[in-house]
């Protein structure tokens, strides 16, 4: 399973531990219709990582109601299951690797997507 993870994610032709922009799907908590947002990811161990300072955001807020998620890189598709990352070491990683100014010390909602 991890293999086929990593081999999904790796089609991104984008290198670990790299923070690159793409396009997050989400299906809207109140509407039911495909939500786009253009959002800076993480990829980090064949896993993709997003994040927002607060959980008050409506892709944050649709991905708790629907973990099912679209991500868009360089024309490449990837269906994943998204879930909020609990691990406060993990949660810290993500930001060191997503961010190079003080950002990278703040307390952040992060959330993790499998690619399926």
């Amino acid at each position: 399973m991890m293999e086929m993870v990593l081999l999904k994610a790796m089609k991104l032709n984008i290198p670990n531990g790299s923070s690159f922009i793409g396009n997050l799907t989400t299906i809207g908590r109140i509407t039911g219709k495909e939500r786009t947002v253009e959002l800076r990811f993480v990829l980090y161990n064949g896993k993709l990582y997003a994040s927002r300072r607060t959980a008050d955001g409506d892709w944050f807020k649709n991905i708790l109601a629907n973990p099912f998620v679209i991500v868009e890189v360089n024309g490449e598709k990837i269906n994943g299951c998204a879930k909020m990352v609990e691990d406060n070491k993990l949660s810290r990683k993500i930001s060191e690797l997503k961010y190079s100014d003080r950002r990278r010390e703040e307390n952040r909602v992060i959330v993790e997507i499998i690619p399926l």
